[in-house]
């Protein structure tokens, strides 16, 4: 099968279930920018210099890939979705994201004594970009929210949430690089 369906020539995409909606469509919208927000983490993931950071950058984007799988499910076919064992977006992602923040926050030297310039490190410019994704994400999450108030509130929560784990990282990032290079130069 080819990647090349031709199906979106005329400005129409499916949602899940074959409902045809326009690109434009703030659904459509708003899973695209979780989906950006998902290729940025990538970005931070292939730029990452520690395993586990890298390994927690790839559990993210799998949730991601819950949220981008729900908003591309109209309400109407929630039930079907749920029952073809796909899953909605729950209070333990967003928990999740909490207790690792709780946790990097421990160490006050992440929090610098003015204001943070994307571009210390790959590593952290990449986790910043995605955070700026993530904000943009969950504004065109809330927007789908005020048009169907059936939408699940747990993923403006997750991505509101994510979005604070993303500048907490990339500023463990930035130090983890630092404590690499003063490592190599001994």
């Amino acid at each position: 099968m080819s990647i090349v369906t031709k199906t979106g020539d005329q400005g129409e995409t499916s949602l899940m279930y074959g409902r045809r909606v326009s690109k434009a469509d703030m659904r459509v919208e708003a899973y695209g920018s979780v989906d950006e927000l998902t290729a940025a983490l990538g970005l931070a993931r292939a730029f990452s210099e520690d395993a586990r950071l890298a390994g927690q950058i790839l559990e993210v984007q799998k949730e991601l890939i819950v949220v981008m799988g729900e908003l591309a499910t109209v309400s109407a076919d929630m039930e079907r979705y749920l029952a073809g064992g796909f899953k909605k977006t729950v209070p333990e992602m967003v928990d999740r994201l909490t207790t690792a923040i709780t946790d990097l926050e421990k160490d006050e030297s992440l929090y610098p004594k003015d204001w943070v310039i994307p571009g210390k490190t790959k590593g952290s410019a990449a986790l910043d970009l995605a955070r700026t994704t993530a904000r943009k994400a969950e504004r065109a999450v809330i927007r789908c929210q005020a048009a169907d108030d059936k939408l699940n509130p747990e993923i403006v929560r997750y991505l509101n949430r994510l979005s604070d784990w993303c500048w907490i990282t990339a500023r463990w990032a930035e130090t983890l690089s630092s404590n690499l290079q003063e490592d190599r130069a001994v």
